[in-house]
């Protein structure tokens, strides 16, 4: 029988000191093909939920279509609260509270923001959709697609910082007569959970951020209408 050995308070403070400067580290099951997998999941069970949304909807139905096909795709749990939001909701923030009188109508913008964990392994999706035809929504929602690419992109040619790298984030959103909301501005990713190397947002981290280990949050909202648009995915 192996005895474990007790590990003094001096050693736990070495310990989470290491894990708080190790703010690109994974722990030692970490997988990166498991991650991906994580990832394909989590984008299939958004583009499954924005075919079966129905018109009149609140967002509390929304969040249990969305739970029970994360389940039928065999999710574990959900490591961050799921969101659904619609119209006028769309320009709030992760914390902020919902107006829940709020239906999905037929000429409308709502955004889906899930935080899944499979195989150990944490997936974080958010995209937006459109019902109707209107051509400012579908141009605000394709602006917070391309805020997204575009910093992205910039990230991948000059190998930027999270806090430079929302810097980019703001002036691509000027670019697109849009406004970039500094309250979803990114976090880590991984095995789960991610916080035992790193809680806050990517907009802080001085650091190049990793590719495949970092999720950049893009909400944005239209300068003239009460609505906004998000998009989220891992940076690679």
């Amino acid at each position: 029988m192996t005895t474990r050995k007790k590990l003094s308070i001096n050693d736990l403070f070495v310990y989470f000191i290491t894990m708080s400067e190790n703010i690109q580290g994974t722990g030692e099951k970490f997988n990166i093909e498991k991650l991906l997998k994580a990832r394909e999941l989590s984008i299939k069970a958004v583009k499954e939920c924005s075919q079966k949304m129905e018109i009149g909807m609140s967002e509390d139905d929304g969040r249990s279509l969305i739970e029970s096909i994360l389940k039928e795709k065999g999710v574990e749990r959900l490591w961050h609260p799921t969101k659904f939001r619609i119209g006028k909701n769309t320009l709030k923030s992760f914390s902020e509270k919902s107006d829940d009188s709020i239906r999905l109508s037929d000429n409308d913008i709502y955004f889906m923001d899930i935080g899944t964990v499979f195989d150990g392994h944490e997936g974080d999706y958010g995209e937006t959709f459109t019902t109707g035809t209107d051509p400012v929504m579908e141009d605000t929602k394709k602006a917070a697609r391309e805020v997204f690419w575009q910093t992205q992109l910039y990230w991948r040619e000059s190998g930027i910082n999270g806090k430079h790298l929302y810097i980019h984030a703001q002036e691509h959103a000027k670019k697109h007569g849009v406004e970039l909301n500094m309250k979803m501005d990114g976090h880590r990713l991984g095995d789960f959970p991610h916080g035992l190397f790193y809680k806050g947002s990517l907009a802080e981290v001085k650091e190049v951020p990793m590719e495949n280990l970092w999720v950049l949050e893009i909400l944005i909202r239209h300068p003239e209408k009460e609505y906004g648009a998000f998009f989220e995915d891992i940076i690679r």
